[in-house]
Protein backbone atom coordinates (compact mmCIF):
# COMPACT_ATOMS: atom_id res chain seq x y z
CA UNK A 1 0.00 0.00 0.00
CA UNK A 2 1.68 3.30 -0.92
CA UNK A 3 1.89 5.86 1.42
CA UNK A 4 -0.12 8.22 -0.17
CA UNK A 5 -2.55 6.14 0.51
CA UNK A 6 -2.05 5.49 3.98
CA UNK A 7 -2.11 9.04 4.41
CA UNK A 8 -5.75 9.68 3.80
CA UNK A 9 -7.91 9.37 7.15
CA UNK A 10 -10.68 7.56 5.02
CA UNK A 11 -8.46 4.68 2.85
CA UNK A 12 -9.32 1.90 4.63
CA UNK A 13 -11.68 0.89 1.84
CA UNK A 14 -9.27 1.35 -1.02
CA UNK A 15 -6.68 -0.57 -2.97
CA UNK A 16 -5.40 2.09 -4.67
CA UNK A 17 -4.28 5.98 -4.38
CA UNK A 18 -5.89 8.57 -5.66
CA UNK A 19 -5.02 9.35 -9.25
CA UNK A 20 -3.30 12.69 -8.74
CA UNK A 21 -5.13 14.91 -10.87
CA UNK A 22 -8.32 13.64 -9.13
CA UNK A 23 -6.50 14.45 -5.87
CA UNK A 24 -6.04 17.92 -6.92
CA UNK A 25 -9.24 18.66 -8.55
CA UNK A 26 -11.62 17.45 -5.87
CA UNK A 27 -9.60 19.09 -3.08
CA UNK A 28 -11.49 22.35 -1.56
CA UNK A 29 -8.13 23.20 1.32
CA UNK A 30 -7.07 25.84 -0.54
CA UNK A 31 -10.25 27.82 -0.22
CA UNK A 32 -11.93 26.56 2.77
CA UNK A 33 -9.10 27.21 5.12
CA UNK A 34 -10.31 30.48 5.74
CA UNK A 35 -13.15 27.97 8.15
CA UNK A 36 -10.62 26.89 10.38
CA UNK A 37 -11.55 29.15 12.97
CA UNK A 38 -15.23 27.71 13.17
CA UNK A 39 -13.97 23.93 12.23
CA UNK A 40 -11.45 24.19 15.90
CA UNK A 41 -14.34 26.05 17.45
CA UNK A 42 -16.89 23.77 16.67
CA UNK A 43 -14.19 20.83 17.65
CA UNK A 44 -14.17 22.31 20.80
CA UNK A 45 -17.68 21.93 21.54
CA UNK A 46 -18.15 18.23 20.54
CA UNK A 47 -14.94 16.99 22.58
CA UNK A 48 -16.55 18.91 25.40
CA UNK A 49 -19.69 17.25 24.82
CA UNK A 50 -17.64 13.46 24.35
CA UNK A 51 -16.53 14.14 27.75
CA UNK A 52 -19.99 14.48 29.01
CA UNK A 53 -20.96 11.70 27.56
CA UNK A 54 -18.24 9.25 28.75
CA UNK A 55 -16.75 8.71 25.38
CA UNK A 56 -13.70 10.74 26.28
CA UNK A 57 -12.21 11.15 29.57
CA UNK A 58 -11.15 14.47 31.20
CA UNK A 59 -7.40 13.59 30.00
CA UNK A 60 -7.72 13.04 26.65
CA UNK A 61 -10.31 15.93 26.57
CA UNK A 62 -7.43 18.18 27.74
CA UNK A 63 -5.23 16.72 25.07
CA UNK A 64 -7.44 17.69 22.80
CA UNK A 65 -8.38 21.00 23.87
CA UNK A 66 -4.51 21.97 24.02
CA UNK A 67 -3.70 20.48 20.91
CA UNK A 68 -6.43 22.32 19.30
CA UNK A 69 -4.98 25.66 20.81
CA UNK A 70 -1.54 25.18 19.57
CA UNK A 71 -3.03 23.83 15.90
CA UNK A 72 -4.57 27.34 16.10
CA UNK A 73 -1.74 29.19 16.98
CA UNK A 74 0.20 27.63 14.45
CA UNK A 75 -2.37 28.79 11.73
CA UNK A 76 -2.64 32.25 12.61
CA UNK A 77 1.07 32.73 12.90
CA UNK A 78 1.37 31.42 9.86
CA UNK A 79 3.51 28.29 10.78
CA UNK A 80 0.70 25.64 9.67
CA UNK A 81 1.37 23.78 6.69
CA UNK A 82 -1.53 22.86 4.31
CA UNK A 83 -1.95 19.41 2.58
CA UNK A 84 -3.66 19.64 -0.66
CA UNK A 85 -3.30 15.49 0.01
CA UNK A 86 -5.50 16.15 3.30
CA UNK A 87 -8.27 17.22 1.14
CA UNK A 88 -9.99 19.76 2.94
CA UNK A 89 -9.52 21.77 6.21
CA UNK A 90 -11.24 19.30 8.63
CA UNK A 91 -8.65 16.76 7.54
CA UNK A 92 -5.54 19.23 7.86
CA UNK A 93 -6.11 19.85 11.70
CA UNK A 94 -7.34 16.40 12.44
CA UNK A 95 -4.57 15.06 10.83
CA UNK A 96 -2.53 17.99 12.75
CA UNK A 97 -3.59 16.92 15.91
CA UNK A 98 -2.64 13.21 15.56
CA UNK A 99 0.55 14.15 15.20
CA UNK A 100 0.99 16.28 18.14
CA UNK A 101 -1.15 14.02 20.63
CA UNK A 102 -1.18 10.52 19.40
CA UNK A 103 -4.05 8.22 19.42
CA UNK A 104 -6.16 10.28 20.95
CA UNK A 105 -6.42 12.39 18.48
CA UNK A 106 -8.11 10.13 16.62
CA UNK A 107 -10.97 10.26 18.91
CA UNK A 108 -12.20 13.46 18.44
CA UNK A 109 -14.16 12.02 15.19
CA UNK A 110 -16.34 10.02 16.99
CA UNK A 111 -19.73 10.88 16.97
CA UNK A 112 -19.18 13.10 13.43
CA UNK A 113 -18.88 13.63 9.88
CA UNK A 114 -17.46 15.77 7.45
CA UNK A 115 -20.78 16.42 6.28
CA UNK A 116 -22.05 17.58 9.60
CA UNK A 117 -19.04 19.34 10.08
CA UNK A 118 -18.72 21.39 7.27
CA UNK A 119 -22.49 22.16 7.74
CA UNK A 120 -21.53 23.56 11.59
CA UNK A 121 -18.61 25.30 10.17
CA UNK A 122 -20.31 27.17 7.63
CA UNK A 123 -23.29 28.36 9.90
CA UNK A 124 -20.85 29.53 12.77
CA UNK A 125 -18.60 31.22 9.65
CA UNK A 126 -21.80 33.17 8.24
CA UNK A 127 -22.98 34.47 11.12
CA UNK A 128 -19.80 36.23 11.80
CA UNK A 129 -20.05 37.58 8.84
CA UNK A 130 -23.83 38.26 8.83
CA UNK A 131 -22.35 40.37 12.29
CA UNK A 132 -19.74 42.03 10.54
CA UNK A 133 -21.97 42.89 7.73
CA UNK A 134 -24.85 44.32 9.92
CA UNK A 135 -22.41 46.51 11.04
CA UNK A 136 -20.72 48.27 8.10
CA UNK A 137 -24.48 48.71 7.15
CA UNK A 138 -25.03 50.80 10.70
CA UNK A 139 -21.67 52.80 9.90
CA UNK A 140 -22.94 53.30 6.39
CA UNK A 141 -26.27 54.20 7.73
CA UNK A 142 -24.86 56.65 10.39
CA UNK A 143 -22.46 58.45 7.55
CA UNK A 144 -26.30 59.30 5.05
CA UNK A 145 -27.95 60.75 8.41
CA UNK A 146 -24.52 63.06 9.09
CA UNK A 147 -24.86 63.97 5.82
CA UNK A 148 -28.59 64.55 5.51
CA UNK A 149 -28.58 66.56 8.28
CA UNK A 150 -26.37 69.00 6.58
CA UNK A 151 -29.01 69.38 3.47
CA UNK A 152 -32.34 69.27 5.53
CA UNK A 153 -33.41 72.17 3.08
CA UNK A 154 -30.40 72.13 0.14
CA UNK A 155 -33.13 71.88 -2.85
CA UNK A 156 -32.29 69.90 -5.81
CA UNK A 157 -34.55 68.57 -8.35
CA UNK A 158 -36.65 65.25 -8.05
CA UNK A 159 -36.33 62.96 -10.92
CA UNK A 160 -38.49 60.03 -12.72
CA UNK A 161 -37.44 58.55 -16.09
CA UNK A 162 -34.28 60.46 -15.10
CA UNK A 163 -36.22 63.97 -16.16
CA UNK A 164 -36.81 67.06 -13.55
CA UNK A 165 -40.20 65.99 -11.95
CA UNK A 166 -40.16 67.71 -8.30
CA UNK A 167 -37.97 70.01 -6.42
CA UNK A 168 -36.79 67.89 -3.52
CA UNK A 169 -33.70 68.24 -0.90
CA UNK A 170 -30.57 66.34 -1.01
CA UNK A 171 -31.30 65.71 2.45
CA UNK A 172 -34.90 64.15 1.27
CA UNK A 173 -32.82 62.24 -1.26
CA UNK A 174 -30.14 60.63 0.84
CA UNK A 175 -32.58 58.90 3.70
CA UNK A 176 -34.37 57.83 0.81
CA UNK A 177 -30.87 55.33 0.54
CA UNK A 178 -31.31 55.31 4.20
CA UNK A 179 -34.00 53.31 4.18
CA UNK A 180 -33.16 50.84 1.21
CA UNK A 181 -30.62 50.22 3.74
CA UNK A 182 -32.61 49.89 6.83
CA UNK A 183 -34.35 47.35 5.03
CA UNK A 184 -31.15 45.43 4.15
CA UNK A 185 -30.02 45.41 7.79
CA UNK A 186 -33.57 44.07 9.18
CA UNK A 187 -32.92 41.26 6.16
CA UNK A 188 -29.54 40.46 7.29
CA UNK A 189 -31.19 40.04 11.11
CA UNK A 190 -34.20 37.81 10.18
CA UNK A 191 -31.21 35.30 7.90
CA UNK A 192 -29.48 35.01 10.76
CA UNK A 193 -32.00 33.35 12.75
CA UNK A 194 -32.07 30.61 10.14
CA UNK A 195 -28.29 30.57 10.16
CA UNK A 196 -28.63 30.19 13.80
CA UNK A 197 -29.55 26.72 14.47
CA UNK A 198 -27.04 23.91 15.05
CA UNK A 199 -26.11 20.70 12.60
CA UNK A 200 -23.50 19.17 14.93
CA UNK A 201 -24.39 15.59 15.56
CA UNK A 202 -26.34 14.94 12.55
CA UNK A 203 -23.48 12.58 11.12
CA UNK A 204 -23.18 11.36 7.95
CA UNK A 205 -26.66 11.84 7.52
CA UNK A 206 -28.66 9.55 9.81
CA UNK A 207 -27.64 10.70 13.24
CA UNK A 208 -25.33 8.30 15.29
CA UNK A 209 -25.47 5.23 17.52
CA UNK A 210 -23.46 7.26 20.33
CA UNK A 211 -24.95 8.80 23.41
CA UNK A 212 -24.54 12.47 22.18
CA UNK A 213 -26.01 15.30 23.43
CA UNK A 214 -26.94 17.74 20.33
CA UNK A 215 -28.54 20.34 22.64
CA UNK A 216 -25.39 20.79 24.65
CA UNK A 217 -23.00 21.27 21.67
CA UNK A 218 -25.78 23.50 20.25
CA UNK A 219 -25.36 25.59 23.34
CA UNK A 220 -21.92 25.41 23.81
CA UNK A 221 -21.57 26.83 19.86
CA UNK A 222 -23.93 29.89 20.37
CA UNK A 223 -26.73 27.97 18.93
CA UNK A 224 -30.40 28.82 19.44
CA UNK A 225 -31.39 25.15 18.94
CA UNK A 226 -30.23 21.56 17.19
CA UNK A 227 -31.73 21.50 13.93
CA UNK A 228 -35.49 18.92 13.54
CA UNK A 229 -34.15 16.42 10.69
CA UNK A 230 -30.37 14.80 10.24
CA UNK A 231 -30.78 14.45 6.51
CA UNK A 232 -31.97 18.34 5.94
CA UNK A 233 -29.46 19.06 8.35
CA UNK A 234 -26.38 18.29 6.44
CA UNK A 235 -27.57 18.95 2.94
CA UNK A 236 -29.02 22.31 3.50
CA UNK A 237 -27.89 25.38 1.76
CA UNK A 238 -30.98 27.49 2.16
CA UNK A 239 -29.26 30.10 4.85
CA UNK A 240 -26.05 30.53 2.28
CA UNK A 241 -28.28 30.75 -0.27
CA UNK A 242 -30.68 33.36 1.77
CA UNK A 243 -27.88 35.33 2.70
CA UNK A 244 -26.31 35.76 -1.20
CA UNK A 245 -30.31 36.97 -1.88
CA UNK A 246 -29.57 39.41 0.79
CA UNK A 247 -25.99 40.29 -0.33
CA UNK A 248 -27.53 41.03 -3.77
CA UNK A 249 -29.80 43.05 -2.92
CA UNK A 250 -27.35 45.53 -0.65
CA UNK A 251 -25.02 45.85 -3.88
CA UNK A 252 -28.34 46.46 -5.82
CA UNK A 253 -28.76 48.90 -3.30
CA UNK A 254 -25.16 50.19 -3.80
CA UNK A 255 -25.30 50.26 -7.61
CA UNK A 256 -28.23 52.49 -7.88
CA UNK A 257 -26.51 54.68 -5.20
CA UNK A 258 -23.47 54.34 -7.27
CA UNK A 259 -25.37 55.07 -10.69
CA UNK A 260 -26.57 58.56 -9.15
CA UNK A 261 -22.87 59.28 -7.82
CA UNK A 262 -21.66 59.02 -11.22
CA UNK A 263 -24.60 61.22 -12.92
CA UNK A 264 -23.86 64.16 -10.14
CA UNK A 265 -20.14 64.28 -10.41
CA UNK A 266 -20.57 64.28 -13.77
CA UNK A 267 -20.37 68.12 -15.60
CA UNK A 268 -23.87 67.67 -17.32
CA UNK A 269 -24.78 67.76 -13.61
CA UNK A 270 -22.59 69.28 -11.38
CA UNK A 271 -24.50 68.39 -7.70
CA UNK A 272 -21.40 67.11 -6.30
CA UNK A 273 -17.67 66.74 -5.90
CA UNK A 274 -15.72 63.34 -4.46
CA UNK A 275 -12.46 63.42 -2.91
CA UNK A 276 -9.63 63.36 -4.98
CA UNK A 277 -9.44 59.19 -3.07
CA UNK A 278 -12.14 57.67 -4.60
CA UNK A 279 -11.87 58.98 -7.47
CA UNK A 280 -8.96 58.07 -10.52
CA UNK A 281 -7.10 60.32 -13.83
CA UNK A 282 -6.96 59.11 -17.09
CA UNK A 283 -3.80 58.18 -19.03
CA UNK A 284 -4.13 61.06 -21.83
CA UNK A 285 -6.92 63.76 -20.62
CA UNK A 286 -5.41 65.59 -17.97
CA UNK A 287 -8.89 67.17 -17.12
CA UNK A 288 -10.49 64.22 -16.21
CA UNK A 289 -11.55 63.11 -12.88
CA UNK A 290 -13.33 59.75 -12.93
CA UNK A 291 -15.51 58.59 -10.28
CA UNK A 292 -14.19 55.15 -9.89
CA UNK A 293 -14.77 53.92 -6.75
CA UNK A 294 -18.78 54.23 -7.48
CA UNK A 295 -18.42 52.46 -10.97
CA UNK A 296 -16.40 49.47 -9.75
CA UNK A 297 -18.94 48.99 -6.69
CA UNK A 298 -21.66 49.17 -9.81
CA UNK A 299 -19.58 47.07 -11.70
CA UNK A 300 -19.17 44.07 -8.63
CA UNK A 301 -22.86 44.37 -8.03
CA UNK A 302 -23.69 41.78 -11.18
CA UNK A 303 -20.64 39.53 -9.53
CA UNK A 304 -22.61 39.29 -6.68
CA UNK A 305 -25.78 38.56 -8.78
CA UNK A 306 -23.80 35.81 -10.21
CA UNK A 307 -23.24 33.86 -6.95
CA UNK A 308 -26.85 33.82 -6.36
CA UNK A 309 -27.72 32.36 -9.38
CA UNK A 310 -24.59 29.85 -8.96
CA UNK A 311 -25.74 28.54 -5.44
CA UNK A 312 -29.06 28.24 -6.90
CA UNK A 313 -27.85 26.43 -9.76
CA UNK A 314 -25.70 24.52 -7.51
CA UNK A 315 -28.88 23.19 -5.56
CA UNK A 316 -31.35 22.74 -7.65
CA UNK A 317 -31.47 19.40 -8.78
CA UNK A 318 -29.24 17.47 -5.41
CA UNK A 319 -30.90 14.32 -4.20
CA UNK A 320 -30.76 13.88 -0.37
CA UNK A 321 -28.37 13.81 1.43
CA UNK A 322 -24.95 15.63 1.00
CA UNK A 323 -23.37 15.41 -2.39
CA UNK A 324 -19.94 16.72 -3.26
CA UNK A 325 -21.39 19.54 -5.24
CA UNK A 326 -21.44 20.85 -2.24
CA UNK A 327 -18.12 21.87 -2.07
CA UNK A 328 -19.04 24.60 -4.83
CA UNK A 329 -20.66 26.54 -2.50
CA UNK A 330 -17.92 28.22 -0.81
CA UNK A 331 -15.54 30.04 -3.55
CA UNK A 332 -19.59 31.55 -4.36
CA UNK A 333 -20.29 32.37 -0.72
CA UNK A 334 -17.10 33.89 0.25
CA UNK A 335 -16.33 36.12 -2.79
CA UNK A 336 -19.80 37.38 -2.10
CA UNK A 337 -19.08 38.36 0.87
CA UNK A 338 -15.84 39.87 0.72
CA UNK A 339 -17.14 42.02 -2.21
CA UNK A 340 -19.96 43.07 -0.33
CA UNK A 341 -17.95 44.25 3.08
CA UNK A 342 -15.38 46.27 0.67
CA UNK A 343 -18.38 47.42 -1.19
CA UNK A 344 -19.74 48.66 2.22
CA UNK A 345 -16.30 49.64 3.71
CA UNK A 346 -15.86 52.48 0.78
CA UNK A 347 -19.03 53.18 0.75
CA UNK A 348 -18.90 54.13 4.75
CA UNK A 349 -15.65 56.00 4.11
CA UNK A 350 -17.14 57.70 0.89
CA UNK A 351 -20.52 59.05 1.77
CA UNK A 352 -19.50 61.55 4.62
CA UNK A 353 -16.88 63.30 2.23
CA UNK A 354 -19.40 64.22 -0.38
CA UNK A 355 -19.49 67.73 -1.22
CA UNK A 356 -23.09 69.24 -2.32
CA UNK A 357 -22.55 71.65 -5.22
CA UNK A 358 -25.81 73.77 -3.54
CA UNK A 359 -26.25 76.68 -6.10
CA UNK A 360 -25.91 74.32 -8.90
CA UNK A 361 -28.43 71.94 -7.39
CA UNK A 362 -30.98 74.35 -7.08
CA UNK A 363 -29.98 76.01 -10.66
CA UNK A 364 -31.03 72.64 -12.40
CA UNK A 365 -34.49 72.51 -9.67
CA UNK A 366 -35.43 75.70 -11.35
CA UNK A 367 -34.93 75.13 -14.83
CA UNK A 368 -37.13 71.82 -14.85
CA UNK A 369 -40.46 73.82 -14.51
CA UNK A 370 -40.58 71.44 -11.61
CA UNK A 371 -43.49 73.51 -9.54
CA UNK A 372 -45.94 72.52 -12.31
CA UNK A 373 -47.87 70.08 -10.17
CA UNK A 374 -47.46 72.90 -7.48
CA UNK A 375 -49.35 74.98 -9.69
CA UNK A 376 -52.19 72.49 -10.41
CA UNK A 377 -52.66 71.79 -6.78
CA UNK A 378 -53.06 75.57 -6.90
CA UNK A 379 -55.91 75.44 -9.31
CA UNK A 380 -57.59 72.36 -8.02
CA UNK A 381 -57.60 74.36 -4.47
CA UNK A 382 -59.16 77.06 -6.27
CA UNK A 383 -62.18 74.85 -7.18
CA UNK A 384 -60.71 73.78 -10.79
CA UNK A 385 -61.15 69.87 -11.26
CA UNK A 386 -57.69 68.02 -11.38
CA UNK A 387 -57.74 66.79 -15.42
CA UNK A 388 -58.17 70.90 -15.95
CA UNK A 389 -55.84 71.62 -13.88
CA UNK A 390 -53.62 69.12 -15.71
CA UNK A 391 -54.60 70.91 -19.06
CA UNK A 392 -54.14 74.31 -18.01
CA UNK A 393 -50.66 73.24 -16.92
CA UNK A 394 -49.38 71.61 -19.84
CA UNK A 395 -50.61 74.17 -22.07
CA UNK A 396 -48.38 76.95 -19.63
CA UNK A 397 -45.53 74.72 -19.65
CA UNK A 398 -45.79 74.49 -24.04
CA UNK A 399 -45.97 78.40 -23.67
CA UNK A 400 -42.55 78.91 -21.52
CA UNK A 401 -41.11 76.38 -23.46
CA UNK A 402 -41.55 78.86 -26.45
CA UNK A 403 -40.56 81.43 -25.33
CA UNK A 404 -37.61 80.07 -23.29
CA UNK A 405 -38.70 80.82 -19.73
CA UNK A 406 -39.60 78.93 -16.61
CA UNK A 407 -42.52 79.04 -14.44
CA UNK A 408 -41.33 80.98 -11.96
CA UNK A 409 -40.11 83.83 -14.03
CA UNK A 410 -43.47 84.68 -15.61
CA UNK A 411 -45.66 87.82 -15.00
CA UNK A 412 -48.85 87.07 -13.26
CA UNK A 413 -50.48 88.56 -16.33
CA UNK A 414 -48.92 86.01 -18.42
CA UNK A 415 -50.40 83.26 -16.09
CA UNK A 416 -54.03 84.89 -16.01
CA UNK A 417 -53.66 84.08 -19.73
CA UNK A 418 -54.38 80.60 -18.80
CA UNK A 419 -56.99 80.92 -15.91
CA UNK A 420 -58.07 83.68 -14.42
CA UNK A 421 -58.26 81.54 -11.33
CA UNK A 422 -54.12 82.35 -10.97
CA UNK A 423 -53.95 85.73 -8.67
CA UNK A 424 -51.45 86.79 -6.74
CA UNK A 425 -50.94 84.70 -4.36
CA UNK A 426 -49.58 82.41 -7.11
CA UNK A 427 -46.12 83.49 -6.66
CA UNK A 428 -45.52 81.70 -3.32
CA UNK A 429 -46.70 78.44 -4.79
CA UNK A 430 -43.86 78.50 -7.98
CA UNK A 431 -41.09 78.96 -5.57
CA UNK A 432 -38.78 75.69 -4.91
CA UNK A 433 -38.76 76.69 -1.24
CA UNK A 434 -42.87 77.24 -0.79
CA UNK A 435 -43.24 74.17 -3.45
CA UNK A 436 -40.85 71.56 -0.82
CA UNK A 437 -42.40 73.09 2.40
CA UNK A 438 -45.79 72.53 1.59
CA UNK A 439 -45.04 68.84 1.15
CA UNK A 440 -45.08 68.54 5.27
CA UNK A 441 -46.65 65.34 6.23
CA UNK A 442 -44.84 61.87 7.59
CA UNK A 443 -42.40 60.69 4.52
CA UNK A 444 -42.82 64.08 3.21
CA UNK A 445 -39.52 66.06 1.69
CA UNK A 446 -40.27 69.47 3.35
CA UNK A 447 -37.29 70.11 5.98
CA UNK A 448 -39.25 69.83 9.20
CA UNK A 449 -40.18 66.61 7.92
CA UNK A 450 -36.70 65.32 7.04
CA UNK A 451 -35.35 66.54 10.14
CA UNK A 452 -38.00 64.20 12.03
CA UNK A 453 -36.77 61.86 9.89
CA UNK A 454 -33.08 61.96 10.92
CA UNK A 455 -34.24 62.08 14.16
CA UNK A 456 -36.49 58.86 13.99
CA UNK A 457 -33.34 57.10 12.42
CA UNK A 458 -30.95 57.99 15.25
CA UNK A 459 -33.10 57.24 17.66
CA UNK A 460 -33.22 53.51 15.52
CA UNK A 461 -29.79 53.22 15.40
CA UNK A 462 -28.55 54.23 18.90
Amino acid sequence: MSNEKKSKLWGGRFTEATDAFVQQFTASVEFDKRLYKADIEGSFAHATMLEKAGILNSDELSQIVSGLHEIQHDIESGEFEWSVELEDVHMNIESALTKKIGDTGKKLHTGRSRNDQIATDIRLYVREEIDQVSLLVRALQNGILDLAEQHVDTIMPGFTHLQTAQPITFGHHLMAWFEMLQRDYTRLQDCRKRVNVSPLGSAALAGTTYPIDRDLTASLLGFEQASNNSLDSVSDRDFAIELSAAASLIMMHLSRFSEELVLWTSSQFNFIDLPDRFCTGSSIMPQKKNPDVPELIRGKAGRVFGHLVSLLTLMKAQPLAYNKDNQEDKEPLFDTLDTLKGSLMAYADMVPAIKAKKENMQLAASQGFATATDLADYLVKKGMPFRDAHEVVGKTVAYCIDQQKDLGSLSLKELQNFSDSITDDVTEVLTLQGSVAARDHIGGTAPSQVKAAIDKARTLLA
